[in-house]
């Protein structure tokens, strides 16, 4: 695909609205400057240097070293590399020349301070290539000043801007006389074919610090006169506390102080241990408030609301009883899966210090502005008495959008007047709520003339249903008559977003409904996506979110690296496509039968099309841990209430994946040239869908609930090795 060169025109006065607006309401710096010269050597250390500061955005050493600050919470996803990369880019500074630090929560120079639905970078691309590029005109208008001579006979690269003559000046040489001058009206951007930087392998800029265990994560963090709180929560949804005895938790050793808030009740000690041991020798006395609910209870509700004809119209195409009862076929089957929690590495964590002047808070969350906000709510104080520092986060996987962690550090510090850092273990990670809420899926096909000529989906789920976009996604528009509904039981479990709302689990449903309507019209499972798919392009209805032209593109790309098809005997292969946080996804997981008669997942062919990648190191992170993590998933977790409290709250009763049981995962981008969109949810969606596709295959299983190994005819066994 060819590409132009893009020039945006923009006044000083209006420069950072308008940049906020390009990038979905995020705020970036345009003064970005560096003083870099090719003689300059590496430091040691970088971080180590003096830099003075510049702006919000950045700080400048002596010698032309940068620091520049990104201002997004690091989740994992990768965006603490590669935003500043796009900047670097088009500033034309050598990212060698280039430190990163985590920027805190700050309202007046950024927005859209949040790590969730995959839109980091999609939101940021416009505004972070203006930010570089607007940057490296200023430099060189201060040089070609200088000089003396018109700034279009200049040339940037590299840190060092050179006129005709031959004559160089670095970066650092006129950054003063740069930084008062007028923003310029007209800023071209670099062509792609012209990157030095996006497109190339970055490593982590939090690497060393990550596998030296020096100070990064919210479970790191220290200050003086902190004390550790450990918290006491109801047993069950649907109890409260009447009362509570801390004789025995104030006799433990480190023991500081016991204090109740609402239902709860705080250990402040001088050690986590300490206060650990606190909770556990705390007594007390809990009473029903609201229904205690089961398992059971909710698997007959949402079978009722399946049933039952109490729905929201999600989307409507045509007319589906029509074609139902024209139908020469109808296939109907109900997928379930059960909650799940987010089991992040580093548990739920917080600091806060409550003084009259100031509420300074430290630590790991995806929301940083609204949670910053809340407690401010919740305190009845400003705003802008709040100081939020951020973190980097041991996993969030949407568990840290919801700052209830940080409500109970600010609440406790409140009444204790201590600097706390409130601590869950992993017992209280996984008892305290925010799930993945319970759903099931009943789909129905009409099949004519060996045709799909209808297609209803009905949504069950706890508390919440899926989000606007999704009823747009695939297979709307390939298919004349299309109904989406949706219906929910209102449960005293709190749920929450988790890893690729929703189509986490609905992408295993469609996908392998797809692969059974592909099998009863005798056609191959690949083939009849890609002929579905036809029906749609051209098509000029604008809530499709998808595109079929990229997506077909993407199937047919990983059709072609997985050998689909063309496998020798003994490999089972099982394909699933979806489109999920504007990126398309195509998978082909391989299986094989073990000695045990068990089917193993040994390879998973990925096909990715989210337009340009900007670290392809990090790209196929984000996607081998989203396949690894959707195959772990749907395949072993099982998570479930019995009397309103979890049955597992350890990994000792918790299913995850093993090391020894991760496939190989082999990634493939779709080169086009076209901005780019997201990629730490995409990849996980499809995973299930193939394997139990491939299962299906190799088993002749057909699995429509999820864990599979919980449903399949015989459960996997545990080999050794």
């Amino acid at each position: 695909m060819e590409t132009q060169n893009t020039t945006f025109t923009f006044s000083r006065r209006n420069f950072l609205r308008t940049t906020a607006l390009a990038s979905g309401g995020m705020l970036i710096g345009f003064n970005l400057f560096t003083a870099c010269k090719s003689e300059v050597e590496m430091p040691v250390d970088i971080a180590s240097l003096n830099f003075n500061d510049f702006n919000a955005f950045i700080k400048i050493a002596d010698n032309g070293m940068v620091t520049i600050f990104s201002p997004n919470p690091e989740i994992g996803q990768g965006v603490k590399t590669s935003m500043p990369m796009i900047i670097a880019e088009e500033l034309d500074v050598p990212w060698k020349h280039v430190h990163v630090a985590q920027g805190i929560l700050d309202n007046k120079n950024y927005q859209r301070q949040v790590a969730g639905g995959s839109q980091s970078i999609r939101f940021g691309w416009d505004a972070l290539r203006q930010t570089g590029a607007t940057a490296r005109q200023m430099l060189v208008n201060a040089a070609a000043a200088r000089w003396g001579v018109d700034a279009s006979t200049c040339t940037a690269s590299e840190g060092v801007i050179t006129n005709e003559k031959g004559e160089t000046l670095g970066y650092g040489d006129v950054v003063k006389e740069a930084a008062v001058l007028e923003v310029p009206e007209d800023v071209t951007l670099k062509d792609p074919k012209d990157y030095k930087i996006i497109g190339t392998d970055a490593v982590n800029v939090d690497i060393d610090k990550i596998i030296t265990g020096k100070p990064l994560f919210g479970l790191d963090y220290r200050a003086d006169g902190m004390k550790y709180a450990v918290v006491m929560r109801p047993p069950a949804f649907g109890k409260k506390l009447v009362s509570f005895d801390d004789t025995a938790a104030k006799a433990v050793t480190g023991v500081e102080e016991v204090v109740r808030f609402g239902d709860k009740v705080a250990v402040l000690a001088t050690s986590t241990w300490a206060a650990m041991k606190g909770k556990k020798a705390l007594t007390a006395e809990w009473e029903d408030d609201s229904e205690l609910e089961s398992t059971e209870d909710h698997d007959k509700k949402l079978t009722e609301i399946l049933d039952g004809n109490k729905f929201d119209e999600r989307r409507n195409d045509g007319n589906v009883d029509v074609a139902f009862a024209n139908a020469d076929k109808v296939i109907e089957r109900t997928y379930e899966s059960p909650f799940l929690p987010h089991n992040c590495m580093e548990p739920m964590n917080f600091y806060a210090d409550v003084k009259p002047d100031k509420i300074h808070l430290v630590g790991p969350i995806q929301t940083p502005s609204g949670t910053a906000r809340r407690v401010a709510e919740m305190l009845e104080r400003n705003e802008d008495e709040v100081y939020l520092e951020m973190t980097r986060m041991g996993g969030g996987f949407g568990r840290r959008l919801y700052g209830d962690f940080v409500m109970e550090a600010a609440e406790i510090s409140s009444l204790t007047s201590k600097p706390v850092k409130v601590v869950y273990t992993r017992e209280d990670d996984m008892a305290a709520g925010i799930y993945r809420p319970a759903i099931k899926y009943r789909i129905a096909a009409s099949l004519k003339d060996g045709k799909i000529t209808g297609y209803h989906l009905k949504e069950a789920a706890i508390n919440r249903n899926m989000y606007g976009l999704i009823p747009h996604f695939f297979p709307a528009g390939c298919i004349e008559n299309y109904k989406v509904e949706t219906g929910n039981y209102q449960s005293n479990i709190t749920v929450g977003a988790w890893r690729a709302p929703y189509t986490n689990f609905l992408a295993f449903a469609e996908q392998s409904f797809f692969d059974e309507l592909a099998t009863e019209l005798g056609q191959d499972p690949v083939q009849l996506r890609i002929d579905l798919l036809q029906n749609v392009k051209g098509n000029t209805d604008e809530r499709i979110e998808y595109s079929g032209e990229r997506m077909e593109e993407t199937i047919k790309l990983v059709a072609e690296k997985s050998n689909w098809g063309k496998m020798p005997e003994g490999v089972y292969q099982g394909f699933a496509a979806y489109y999920s946080h504007n990126t398309h996804v195509a998978e082909v997981a391989d299986i094989e039968m073990d000695s045990f008669g068990n089917p193993v997942v040994k390879k998973i062919t990925v096909a990715v099309d989210c337009g340009i990648v900007v670290n392809p190191t990090g790209a196929k992170n984000q996607i081998e841990g989203g396949v690894i993590d959707g195959m772990g998933h749907s395949m072993y977790s099982d998570f479930g209430f019995a009397n309103g409290a979890p049955t597992a709250t350890n990994f000792d009763r918790y299913r995850l994946i093993r090391m020894t049981e991760t496939p190989q995962v082999e990634t493939y981008f779709v080169e086009n040239g076209l901005s780019p969109t997201g990629l730490g949810e995409p990849g996980l969606p499809p995973a299930g869908g193939a394997i139990a596709n491939a299962i299906k295959a190799a088993t002749g299983e057909r699995l429509t609930q999820q864990p599979f190994v919980k449903y399949m005819g015989k459960e996997v066994k545990e080999v050794e090795g």
